[in-house]
């Protein structure tokens, strides 16, 4: 009766090392959430013009010293 349960892998966010405009975190919110990467550009965009710019700006440069960056295990990619 003691079936071995299986658990779900857990997604992570990571900064994209290969979709990236600035630091990646919109390429990384974009694999994370599984659409396309402009879309979250787009989103950020307008967050960061709606908010007066300065709290938009504030809450990215915090997401890119937060967020960790992707591993890479290709060492060619990571030079």
């Amino acid at each position: 009766m003691s079936a071995k349960q299986t658990q779900p892998e857990v997604k992570k966010l990571y900064r994209s090392k290969t979709d990236r405009m600035l630091s990646g975190v919109c390429g990384g919110l974009a694999s994370y959430f599984g659409v396309d990467s402009t879309l979250i550009r787009l989103a950020t965009m307008l967050v960061i013009l709606f908010s007066g710019v300065f709290p938009g700006l504030i809450i990215y440069i915090l997401a890119a010293i937060i967020i960790p960056e992707e591993k890479t295990t290709d060492p060619i990619s990571s030079k």
